[in-house]
């Protein structure tokens, strides 16, 4: 086997083994059930502030309603009074029950393509299966008992304003009766950051001692949990510049902290950073004032399999007749690159990180930023990723250039490779010295074929995490059938890809696999013409293996992102052309219907019986 086919089955082997590695995610667990959720008031003992143990109300024996299961989503929002959230990105409402932010819906994003599907709704209150909200409060010091300080139960009272929205802010007030008096100020812009301004004033004759905290709630696992690979659900968090990203299971099995007295992930001396949740495309993180220090916490409490993420400020002492007031921010939306880009301008540090970018961030942020600006230019997602294949390949020419002349050298230096093979016999130490001598003799690197498309497997993960993980690519439509590219082809063989009036099988089922759609077909088309531009080799194992290449790639790549499958048939395509206009400027001129046509051919049954007698010159009997 000569070195060239050599380099050919390694970079086919290395492709197959990489892309079979990105395709087996895996599948997503079973839900479980939705359990009560515990107390959320915290205390302070000490001076440290500790989050109160669960009740006994709150065990997953003692449900509300005397055993009964916990009640709906529509009847959780009708157990308290509300304050209605009103702006063009954002509907819901505020619990005056514990002053929760609990309810909230993505105005711009529906559940499904359908036209009457409903908007995404990303926050819920506690009682709803998928309880998920904000909480912020105080933690009582000295010189407060631990019911003086509002908690999950505290029934606020709206003191000024009516509708939450932009430019409208509202305001909570609740006295303790013990001498404080609590404020809570509540504003949103036109986008989804929440800014919540905490204060106290202590009409009392004593001092007291209290500490700010902001927390994020999930009870239970989400209901959507992809839970693949390649994107991370979970927490994720910045802490002085530095990211973290912390999976639902990591929470579960932290060691149990002595402060917390619970399974808890902390970091302490934050000066400068944001936590919370994320998943696919929404995300809800807490963002404390900046520079002051205070500590992150992530924490999982078993009894009520909930979920949490805090910041906790410094203990604050306000003297009789003084008062204090503390500012904080509280993100919940989509993971738009220019929204996050626009608040990390802001001031909130790092925060296009909260993106899960992958390994190859260096890779998948420009290509982002590139196929971003192409989709504004052009006003089609699909297109822009043609566009984005034609610079991707025209930057790579040179190299693909040289890669495609050194293999037009390899096949004229072939005679004498022949020859040498000849002379060497089973002497392979003189075969490999002899090679190497007439490669530097004609400057001629065999690797050099391997390099255009090594180099295309990080690009290809790149782009294939931005179209997977990236709220630009959810909904995107190319044309006619394809409406989403981040989802996979929804044509199929099954009905001649629309004409007939049948139903094309679900997409991600395996009949979707079988029957696949026009995309992954033009797949397959476009690498097997690209292989036609070279004859076959002379091996029968090798003639087999390049002969059901182009046909496994496409029912491999059949289930991917359509988004995805769309670039490798443009790549392709720009691939064929390049090499055919090479290989002509380099006087030779491919013989593509010959080589299709001689696929078809069948081998005579003496070929693989007279291999051994047969001179290896490469040319078959007519």
């Amino acid at each position: 086997m000569d070195d060239q086919n050599k380099n050919l089955i390694l970079a086919t082997a290395l492709s197959f083994a990489v892309i079979l590695v990105w395709f087996l995610l895996f599948p997503p667990p079973e839900a479980d059930p939705a359990l009560e959720p515990g107390t959320e008031v915290s205390q302070v003992e000490g001076g440290t502030v500790v989050p109160a143990t669960p009740s006994d109300a709150a065990a997953p024996d003692t449900e509300t309603g005397e055993g009964a299961a916990p009640a709906g989503r529509r009847a959780a929002l009708a157990d308290a009074p509300r304050v209605a959230i009103s702006t063009d990105r954002l509907s819901g409402s505020i619990s005056l029950m514990g002053g929760r932010i609990d309810d909230l819906k993505l105005n711009d994003y529906q559940t499904t393509l359908d036209e009457n599907a409903e908007v995404v709704t990303l926050l819920s209150p506690e009682g709803s299966s998928d309880a998920y909200y904000a909480l912020h409060g105080w933690a009582a010091g000295s010189g407060l008992a631990p019911d003086a300080v509002p908690g999950v139960d505290t029934m606020w009272t709206l003191s000024e304003g009516e509708t939450l929205g932009v430019d409208s802010p509202v305001t909570l007030t609740w006295d303790n009766g013990a001498g404080q008096v609590f404020t809570r100020t509540i504003s949103v812009d036109d986008e989804y950051m929440f800014d919540i301004t905490q204060s106290v004033s202590n009409n009392g004759e004593a001092p007291v001692n209290l500490a700010p905290f902001g927390m994020i709630a999930q009870h239970g696992l989400p209901e959507d949990l992809k839970s693949f690979f390649i994107l991370h659900e979970g927490a994720v968090s910045m802490a002085n510049g530095e990211l973290a990203e912390i999976d639902w299971d990591d929470i579960a099995d932290a060691d149990v902290n002595s402060t917390w007295g619970r399974p808890a992930v902390v970091t302490e001396g934050v000066t400068e950073g944001w936590i919370g949740f994320t998943d696919h495309y929404w995300q809800a993180v807490l963002i404390p004032e900046a520079g002051e220090t205070f500590e992150q916490a992530l924490t999982y409490d078993p009894r009520a399999d909930t979920y949490r993420a805090f910041t906790r400020q410094p203990t604050r002492s306000v003297a009789a007749g003084e008062s204090v007031s503390t500012s904080s921010k509280f993100f919940a939306g989509a993971k738009e690159w220019e929204t996050l880009q626009d608040y990390q301008s802001a001031g909130v540090a790092k925060f296009i990180d909260s993106i899960d970018w992958g390994w190859f961030f260096f890779l998948t942020k420009p290509i982002f930023w590139l196929l971003h600006n192409l989709n504004q230019l052009i006003g089609n997602m699909g297109v822009a990723i043609i566009g984005l294949t034609l610079l991707i390949k025209a930057l790579l020419f040179p190299l693909a250039y040289k890669s495609y002349v050194s293999m037009a050298r390899m096949k004229e230096l072939q005679p004498e490779m022949e020859k040498l093979k000849k002379e060497a016999g089973d002497d392979r130490q003189k075969m490999q010295q002899g090679m190497m001598e007439l490669y530097k003799k004609n400057k001629v690197n065999p690797a050099a074929g391997c390099l255009p498309i090594l180099l295309q497997i990080p690009i290809f993960f790149s782009l294939y995490k931005v179209i997977f993980v990236t709220i630009e690519l959810r909904h995107a439509p190319f044309f006619g059938p394809f409406q989403d590219l981040s989802a996979p082809d929804p044509t199929s063989i099954l009905n001649l890809w629309g004409l007939l009036p049948y139903a094309a099988p679900e997409p991600g089922s395996m009949l979707a696999l079988i029957f696949i759609g026009i995309l992954p077909l033009l797949l397959g088309i476009s690498m097997f013409l690209q292989q036609k531009l070279n004859p076959a080799p002379t091996d029968p194992t090798q003639q087999m293996i390049f002969a059901w290449m182009p046909w496994v790639f496409m029912f491999m790549l059949g289930g991917f992102a359509s988004g995805l499958v769309v670039y490798w048939i443009a790549n392709n395509t720009i691939t064929f052309t390049q090499q055919y206009l090479i290989m002509r400027s380099q006087g030779y001129k491919p013989d593509l219907w010959g080589n299709i046509a001689g696929g078809f051919k069948r081998t005579p049954k003496t070929t693989a019986a007279n291999a051994d007698a047969k001179p290896k010159s490469g040319k078959s009997k007519k």
